[in-house]
């Protein structure tokens, strides 16, 4: 419990922090992209198919599928949370292997999965292009602009893939039929929406401590190095 209190706190001041950064809400569409992009991934893996996926600018997305059982269902949305807090870990554990240059070029290449595969028109298609463009430039760029950048996307999925499974246990505690993804596994399966938000948040804490574990020991590392 104390690891997750000092999670809590850490991520508060990372929130109050970023958003001083200008521009900082464009790149938290970054954390909506891959939480759809895992509701993709699933269903083709489960042989459904996509037949599209929105990106919104109020970092809302929506991915729409065909599935091939109806039990598929729920794999599906369960992923898009829990895909997200795995793959803001993914970006903290390549940044302790100093490999931010990968982790950039695994970005840019989900993106421009979404973009030709699954984005077709609105918001999502025009902010895909943009970030590509912007992200595909910083792996030419020199490592100190290149890990700062990385770092920002890495700290506002952090943030993202936490927050959003807190902000939808409120949602599944007052409003259990408007919770997304908790609502869907709730009429698929009889448990109530709650529960699923509260198993998303609960994944999303874990991945987030560890994440901030790797950072920080990550830090204390380069500090004994120098010396």
């Amino acid at each position: 419990m104390g690891k997750w209190l000092m999670t809590l706190i850490y991520l508060a001041v990372s929130v109050f922090l970023t958003r001083l950064i200008p521009f900082s809400s464009f790149f938290r569409n970054l954390d909506t992209m891959m939480h759809e992009f895992c509701h993709a991934l699933i269903a083709l893996l489960l042989s459904g198919q996509v037949l599209g996926i929105e990106l919104h600018s109020d970092h809302s997305g929506v991915t729409y599928t065909r599935l091939a059982s109806s039990w598929s269902s729920l794999p599906v949305s369960m992923s898009g949370y829990i895909g997200a807090s795995v793959f803001s870990l993914l970006l903290f554990a390549l940044h302790r292997r100093r490999a931010q240059r990968l982790g950039l070029a695994l970005i840019v290449a989900v993106a421009a999965v979404m973009l030709i595969l699954f984005v077709h028109g609105g918001f999502g298609m025009a902010w895909l292009a943009i970030f590509i463009a912007l992200t595909g430039t910083m792996l030419f760029l020199g490592p100190k602009i290149r890990n700062f950048y990385y770092l920002l996307l890495a700290f506002l999925t952090l943030e993202e893939s936490a927050l959003g499974p807190i902000s939808l246990a409120l949602i599944a505690l007052g409003s259990p039929s408007r919770a997304g993804d908790a609502t869907n596994l709730a009429n698929e399966t009889g448990v109530p929406a709650l529960f699923w938000a509260l198993l998303f948040v609960l994944v999303s804490l874990a991945c987030a401590t560890r994440s901030l574990q790797l950072f920080l020991r990550g830090r204390k590392e380069d500090k004994a190095y120098g010396r």
